[in-house]
């Protein structure tokens, strides 16, 4: 059923997962309340909603990984699982009054620029319309599953899926399982599944370089001190943040920094593995920080398990009862599950979203995504993103990252709200001299270097990492700078 709502908000919000609510929590702290958080599910979390996977978790530290102005002083473990991350978020809502700016089953279809008037016009797929003056996308990079078209995929007459759908109705115990993929999501549930398999066989396309978790479990005590007083936890926090940002020097190539990382996973290699056939497999033969860094204490012990086998050649096609791969092998499974990623590269998903002169955001990004500061896009007035281009880190907490983006979000939405003549686009020539200054320094960085990874297009462009340290990214987005934009000329045209 169609419905208009003439109601002009001051932003709406998509997405109200870590990026969404953190930019809600942010308007509200700076008193902005005419905003609405759009979320296509029936609950808060994104993908801490989303991957319910055994052993799901997060690698970065749980003191860095929340917001500084609410802080997880109940936190459990130092690297907190999924139920606890949601468990934060949903307290968030409850912290900041989120609850009421919030709608749930709204699967947002297309948004577009009216030029007229100076608006968003935002579609739900029930046929709703809703106007705002600024749209802040907070859909993250990580919200569409990849599953890649093998051969044959579809004659498979086990069970399949993936892992961010994982089917808990479904009893692995005493199944032939396969895992296509061994990484940031495979390494957490592989131990898992491997208890309850008769046999588990992990398919991987090239090894990571993994570094040990170090779990540490905080004593009823440390967490009753932390909600005491919590400057403990703010300590405790700040050092974990340097020392966090000190590591970036290991994601540049060829640097002693570098080395040590290598040295470090590689002892952890040895430590756990003693086989050698297993170890060389496991060995990877590109630059430390190429790929994701990985920490897990148990993947590696459960490969070594009976139950276990690690595949390195080639998936050549699915067949009705498993898999074959190069060596002309079948293997055999009843349940597939596919570790295959997120299509990070497509930012809106299946999402429409159309600027000014009737650009889509498609048209304007190609295979190459950009932004000003990850988060402007020239053609697209008063459109913020949340977690855009080149803001992912592989060295720190991408927490820090969104808080610097919600700071900037924040003043930009309320000059707009100021007056409703008001319009930030970024110059184009603003764009391109951040993103040539951002490749640039990437060139010198092991995400740039032979390695096929999740963080780069088909060209070998780095499109989602941050080329430098969240430190200096705060620098860049402190203060929103009106000259970055071109301004509204008294014709209503942008000069």
């Amino acid at each position: 059923m169609s419905s208009k709502n003439d109601h002009v908000y001051s932003a709406i919000v998509i997405g109200a997962g870590f990026g969404g609510l953190g930019q809600g929590a942010q308007f509200v702290q700076e008193g902005v309340e005419n905003f609405l958080i759009f979320e296509r599910g029936n609950d808060v979390g994104g993908v801490w909603r989303e991957n319910t996977y055994p052993g799901a978790a997060c690698d970065t530290q749980a003191l860095v990984y929340c917001y500084s102005y609410f802080l997880n002083l109940k936190v459990s473990r130092m690297f907190a699982g999924q139920q606890e991350l949601q468990g934060y978020l949903r307290s968030m809502v409850e912290e900041f009054g989120l609850g009421k700016h919030i709608r749930f089953g709204q699967n947002i279809t297309a948004t577009e620029w009216d030029q007229e008037r100076l608006l968003w016009t935002v579609h739900t797929a029930d046929g709703s319309e809703f106007l705002t003056r600024s749209l802040v996308a907070a859909w993250g990079q990580l919200n569409e599953p990849n599953i890649p078209a093998f051969p044959g995929i579809e004659s498979f007459g086990g069970e399949a899926f993936h892992s961010s759908t994982w089917r808990h109705d479904l009893d692995l115990t005493g199944k032939r399982v396969a895992s296509i993929g061994s990484a940031a999501t495979a390494v957490q549930y592989v131990p898992e599944v491997a208890k309850f398999a008769s046999n588990l066989t992990v398919f991987q396309r090239s090894a990571n370089y993994i570094l040990p978790r170090d779990q540490y479990v905080f004593s009823d005590e440390e967490t009753a001190a932390f909600l005491a007083d919590p400057e403990i936890y703010r300590q405790k926090r700040r050092e974990i943040h340097e020392f966090r940002e000190a590591g970036f020097e290991r994601t540049r190539r060829h640097t002693a920094a570098s080395e040590e990382g290598i040295q470090q996973a590689r002892q952890h290699l040895e430590t756990q593995v003693a086989d050698p056939e297993l170890r060389a497999k496991l060995t990877p033969d590109y630059d430390f920080g190429c790929k994701r860094i990985l920490r897990s204490d148990d993947f590696y012990p459960a490969l070594t398990r009976e139950n276990v086998d690690l595949v390195t050649e080639k998936i050549t096609e699915f067949t009705p009862r498993g898999i074959r791969t190069a060596d002309g092998v079948e293997h055999e499974f009843d349940v597939i599950i596919f570790a295959t990623g997120f299509k990070s590269h497509a930012f809106q998903g299946s999402m429409r979203v159309v600027g000014r002169d009737g650009i889509s955001l498609d048209e304007r990004w190609g295979n190459a995504p950009e932004a000003y500061l990850g988060i402007t896009v020239d053609n697209f007035p008063n459109l913020f993103l949340v977690y855009g281009p080149n803001t992912n880190l592989n060295h720190n907490s991408v927490v820090s990252m969104l808080e610097a983006q919600h700071r900037y979000i924040s003043q930009a939405v309320e000059y707009i709200a100021g007056d409703e003549t008001r319009i930030l686009e970024v110059d184009r020539s603003v764009l391109n001299s951040f993103n040539a200054h951002v490749q640039q320094e990437l060139e010198d960085s092991a995400f740039s270097s032979e390695c096929s990874s999740w963080y780069k297009n088909e060209d070998g462009r780095v499109i989602n990492n941050w080329s430098g340290t969240v430190n200096e990214y705060r620098a860049h987005t402190q203060d929103l700078q009106l000259d970055d934009y071109v301004q509204l000329a008294e014709t209503g045209q942008i000069r």
